[in-house]
């Protein structure tokens, strides 16, 4: 077992309510997208509303609420990666314009946890402001900029681990 997970945080601003025409071929293909993330090589979890089926109830930003948060946790950047750009998800990437503003800054960050860890909004909202703010470091980064997981401690190793 890993003892880090990668998590991944993506922000937008949506170009109209969840509930008008313009989104309506968005939100009919959340329940697949989510599906499909759910049963991708690598996936641990992803963010959900208190009615459990996506996110899009949650608001990062209070006062905006067209400000929407997607975040996950998977086992490795390569999972990821391959769950974005070499799976259906690409079909639906590739019309976020339709559906969402262009942000001028960072919309994206990734970093490690310890596993068995469930980032809040608050926690992956500070992440995209840490690498807006300092560009890519172990704590936040982008698929660019990837870094390995932290080392794990030799006195952190499970007992399991060490042969006693």
């Amino acid at each position: 077992m890993n003892d880090f997970h990668l998590a991944q945080v993506n922000v937008g601003r949506l170009l109209a309510p969840l509930d008008s025409p313009q989104l309506a071929d968005f939100v009919a293909q959340l329940p697949e997208i989510n599906a499909l993330a759910d049963h991708a090589p690598g996936f641990v979890w992803r963010m959900v509303d208190d009615e459990g089926a996506d996110a899009t109830s949650l608001r990062p930003d209070r006062a905006d609420d067209l400000f929407l948060i997607n975040c996950s946790v998977w086992e490795s950047v390569d999972a990821l990666k391959a769950y974005v750009y070499r799976s259906d998800h690409l079909r639906v990437l590739a019309r976020r314009r339709e559906w969402f503003e262009r942000l001028a800054d960072h919309h994206a960050a990734l970093w490690w946890v310890p596993a068995g860890h469930r980032p809040s909004v608050e926690e992956a909202m500070d992440r995209v402001a840490l690498l807006r703010a300092k560009g890519d470091t172990p704590d936040a980064f982008t698929f660019r900029a990837p870094h390995p997981p932290p080392p794990t401690p030799a006195h952190c190793h499970r007992i399991s681990d060490s042969g006693h």
